[in-house]
């Protein structure tokens, strides 16, 4: 079986499994998700969910974020860690939006990494989950998940993770392919454990192969 093979099997398999998958990180606006990927950064998603509520009540445009004071920012989503990188990041995200995009998240990758704050990780979450384009987002249960599958060998950088899955894995199938390793990496796959025996993808697997 051909990686490319393999990893067809997997998202079918996948699709079977967690039908619903979506994006765990709540938002109704393209650049409340740009606030809750750059704060999800060594935090919980759902612990960024409950942050943002209180951060979206005192400043509830993009437009109110550009023009807060950082420090304020910065006391508000100091629980998700990193208060103080994390909140300059985000004012200055906003300012540059405002700037230079008219208040509009861009629809362009290179445009999105430009913007502060913002890697491959998220730039792909936003290119897939806003605007529906190819988008492949290497986080910490891909890289795990697509190596013991056997996907890519041995590969731990996420760029290079990123690169290689885009060689087997369908564009228009790269975004809710990699929602479904979170929900199965939390589940099933888990960074302490593979629960092999409750796998749906057990017997295409490198692993159990």
């Amino acid at each position: 079986m051909t990686k490319k093979q393999r990893a067809n099997e997997i998202i079918k398999r996948l699709e079977e499994e967690y039908p619903l998958a979506g994006c765990s990180l709540d938002y109704d606006e393209a650049w409340k998700l740009l606030v809750s990927v750059r704060l999800a950064a060594q935090c919980t998603d759902a612990r960024v969910n409950i942050v943002v509520k209180d951060l979206y009540e005192k400043y509830p445009s993009l437009e109110a974020l550009a023009e807060a004071d950082v420090s304020d920012i910065e006391e508000i989503v100091r629980p998700c860690g990193l208060g103080a990188s994390k909140a300059r990041d985000i004012h200055k995200c906003m300012n540059v939006l405002v700037a230079q995009y008219g208040g509009k998240v861009p629809d362009d990758f290179d445009a999105l990494l430009g913007l502060p704050g913002v890697g491959r990780k998220s730039a792909n979450l936003i290119m897939g989950d806003v605007f529906g384009k190819p988008a492949i987002v290497t986080d910490t249960h891909c890289i795990r998940l697509t190596n013991r599958m056997g996907l890519v060998d041995g590969v731990k950088e996420p760029k290079k993770v990123e690169m290689e899955l885009w060689k087997i894995i369908p564009g228009e199938k790269g975004s809710d392919f990699c929602h479904r390793l979170v929900y199965h990496g939390r589940e099933i796959c888990t960074a302490r454990r593979a629960y092999c025996e409750r796998c749906c993808v057990r017997d295409v697997c490198r692993q159990k192969i």
